[in-house]
């Protein structure tokens, strides 16, 4: 993607005015869409990004400078360019690029665009047709493919030399129910970091049902009761919680500005006994896993909370130099026309003792959340706001009838504090998550939990 010597000439040119470290993120990726609305394919997209990023470093202070030009003259004009921010006396740094072989954790076999389009166009069309025929009251189905191939090379000025590919897949799954003046939809997304043997192999069928189950059984809910309860939050995607709350205040972008409730808090209890937590970037094909981040550091299995105690942050290179702490791995960007910065990958707590049936016996009047749907956090106080897409009330430790319109609204650190209740069925969910580096696939994931006090917005009654 980028000759070895011509890494080396632009590292060099970068480090001119007195910078410690510069960095060459090259980004060649291609990618596909297809949109089917109503069973009829409505939008065809393919196309490719090409560029090439670069960093460059002075103690704590960062520059970013990226083009889509990649000659040798362009990449050395663009890196003096960018150096100019920096004042100083050039440290005669000596640059030896070393070509490092990856430990490849994430087996690709089928790539994308070995796949006729026809094909993808059959797995939307079996979505569409098992979710329409769920029910007459689904009025509409919406359904999306996407897919890339994205290949990179990152090279630095501490001799890292080093290239990578991460292939990815996604099918999203929309249905709308629809009685008289009332509309309600609810959607799924399965997808997967690896080959479409993964596509090929998923249930498209089920998905696509409970899809459809879930947006009719919300037409028909009761409006959710406004108050504190008792709240029960399923597995899977119910870890957005925990990513969104506490998560993102973990992220040493937040922690070293003092940005973050967690700030200086390492080996504080911070979270109930019963709750451990981890971000795992090493899970085998799973949504937001890499070989090694966007910086060029393995990923690894981060402890962040060990039985209720703050254990670790996340942290990327800047971050490190910030806050004197070792990288973690953590430093991800959408794509070259970001610098990176600490982020999550597959962030989840860790499965407890309790059975799932056991959490509801023991809830006599509450809330069961069990889709959710997406929220904002202000990551300095942790307050945060999320809406249940699909829930039910609790009912004499029986789940009871669906409700809909509920919030669940609190402050992350309290709502750690509060779980009482952890089970032993953890399962991951995948997303899209935005920050200042873009946006970037994630996992997040948990097993059932129950909070025993959360404030729940709504405006039905008890």
């Amino acid at each position: 993607m980028l000759q070895q010597s011509i890494a080396e000439k632009v590292i060099y040119a970068a480090l001119e005015t007195g910078g410690d470290f510069a960095e060459i993120f090259v980004e060649d990726k291609k990618n596909s869409s297809l949109t089917m609305l109503g069973g009829v394919v409505e939008k065809a997209i393919s196309g490719r990004d090409f560029g090439v990023g670069i960093r460059i470093l002075k103690g704590e202070y960062s520059v970013y400078a990226y083009t889509n030009d990649a000659s040798e003259d362009n990449l050395i004009k663009v890196a003096r360019s960018a150096a100019q921010s920096i004042r100083s006396n050039p440290l005669g740094l000596s640059i030896d690029l070393r070509k490092s072989v990856i430990d490849n954790k994430h087996e690709i076999i089928v790539l994308p665009n070995t796949i006729e389009k026809n094909r993808k166009v059959e797995w939307m069309r079996r979505a569409h047709e098992a979710a329409k025929g769920y029910d007459p009251v689904i009025a509409q189905t919406s359904i999306f493919y996407l897919d890339n191939i994205q290949d990179i090379l990152i090279a630095n000025s501490e001799g890292l030399f080093m290239e990578d590919r991460r292939v990815y897949s996604r099918l999203g799954i929309s249905a709308m129910a629809e009685s008289g003046n009332e509309k309600e939809s609810a959607f799924m997304g399965p997808g997967y970091f690896g080959g479409l043997e993964y596509m090929q192999n998923l249930d498209i069928e089920a998905y696509a049902k409970d899809v459809a189950r879930s947006a009719k059984t919300i037409l028909f809910a009761d409006h959710a009761p406004s108050g504190n309860f008792p709240v029960v939050i399923d597995n899977a995607f119910g870890g957005v919680i925990f990513h969104e709350a506490c998560g993102h205040g973990l992220e040493s972008h937040a922690v070293s500005r003092g940005a973050s409730i967690f700030a200086d808090k390492l080996g504080e209890s911070v979270a109930s006994p019963l709750v451990t937590a981890y971000d795992d970037g090493t899970i085998p094909n799973t949504w937001g896993s890499v070989n090694f981040d966007d910086e060029g550091m393995p990923t690894q299995k981060n402890l962040l909370i060990e039985n209720g105690v703050l254990k670790g942050y996340l942290i990327d290179k800047l971050g490190s130099r910030k806050m004197n702490m070792a990288t973690t791995g953590s430093g991800r960007r959408q794509s070259y026309l970001y610098a990176p910065t600490s982020r999550m990958n597959n962030t989840y707590i860790a499965p407890g003792d309790s059975k799932p049936e056991d959490i509801i016996a023991n809830t006599e009047l509450g809330i069961y959340a069990k889709h959710l749907d997406g929220g904002s956090v202000n990551p300095a106080t942790s307050d945060y706001n999320f809406s249940i897409s699909e829930g039910y009330m609790i009912r004499d430790g029986k789940i009871a009838e669906p409700i809909k319109g509920a919030a669940l609204i609190g402050k992350g650190i309290d709502t750690l504090k509060k779980i009482d209740m952890v089970g032993n069925n953890l399962e991951l969910g995948l997303g899209i998550c935005g920050a200042s580096s873009g946006n970037i696939p994630v996992t997040v994931g948990q097993p059932m939990i129950r909070v025993s006090e959360l404030t729940v917005g709504g405006r039905g009654g008890n």
